[in-house]
């Protein structure tokens, strides 16, 4: 596990993220950016950072609002269009260390989130920020959902949905008006969740509108530095419409890698001891940058 240094810090709406460091004051970052229902400490975030610490990167793995292990104080909860947190993080980061080089490295929803925040509006992006890469990426939000809706993934939904209904049902002690839980239970997909909390908190019309606004295949045309999203052709979680071609962005600096293999977030090694593929890919990738 990661040596991290936590750090505390406050958002404009009085509530608070908490950002986990691997640091040894290098003029270079990588910010990193987890899944739903993820945090810092799961193992491909973790994995991640040691991988590009021992390449001599600094590293700033962030945990989402309620995701840290205390749950936030505002009535909202982490989700796909919160790009005021993520720039937030690179500002804070930049403003206090002065890193020269700020790579962004997300994975599922965390890719999301980080395309949405380089192609929403490219013009409040720090010049630090020279790169993205992100892994396992569900570009199309309304596909991903419905797709994990279907009867072959009720696995994985039943664990998002009762992980979810955790922060519900914590939220609903100090805000029970607007975390109505009674029956929690009858809320099956994400449509479900989404509708009823998502959208409403974050003032978004219903879970399509959520899920239209907060995908970042619309955004992918004016992201304004080099950024790779890397799907696998097997991931459980993606249908087709995660898989976005030039024709989906006409963005030269995008790249879609495709390997055949990796699952959602996945990405293993060939061997015990070695980098996951992923890792060696971000390694490599970096390398590249720096180059540039």
């Amino acid at each position: 596990m990661p040596a991290y240094r936590r750090e505390r810090i406050a958002t404009e709406d009085n509530d608070f993220l908490d950002l986990d460091w691997l640091q040894s004051d290098r003029s270079r970052l990588v910010i990193i950016s987890h899944g739903l229902e993820g945090d810092s400490h799961r193992h491909y975030v973790t994995g991640m950072a040691q991988a590009l610490s021992a390449a001599e990167w600094d590293v700033l793995a962030w945990n989402f609002r309620g995701c840290s292990g205390e749950i936030n104080l505002q009535p909202r909860f982490t989700h796909n269009g919160a790009s005021d947190d993520l720039h937030a993080v690179v500002c804070h980061a930049q403003q206090s260390q002065r890193y020269e080089t700020i790579v962004l490295i997300g994975c599922s929803m965390g890719g999301n989130l980080s395309l949405v925040y380089l192609g929403q509006d490219a013009a409040r992006v720090p010049v630090q920020v020279r790169a993205a890469i992100c892994f396992s990426v569900p570009c199309d939000l309304a596909a991903a959902s419905e797709h994990l809706a279907k009867a072959g993934n009720r696995i994985y939904m039943q664990r998002f949905m009762h992980l979810m209904g955790h922060k519900v049902r914590a939220q609903a002690i100090r805000y029970p008006e607007l975390f109505m839980c009674d029956d929690y239970a009858e809320l099956k997909t994400f449509h479900d969740f989404d509708n009823r909390y998502t959208a409403p908190l974050h003032g978004f019309r219903d879970a399509r509108h959520y899920w239209q606004e907060c995908s970042c295949l619309p955004y992918l045309n004016n992201v304004a530095v080099p950024a790779w999203i890397v799907n696998a052709l097997n991931d459980p979680f993606l249908p087709p419409q995660c898989f976005p071609d030039s024709r989906d962005h006409g963005n030269p600096l995008l790249e879609v890698i495709t390997p055949q293999h990796g699952g959602h977030c996945g990405f293993a090694c060939a061997g015990h001891g070695q980098l996951y593929w992923s890792e060696a890919l971000a390694v490599s990738l970096l390398f590249d940058i720096e180059k540039k």
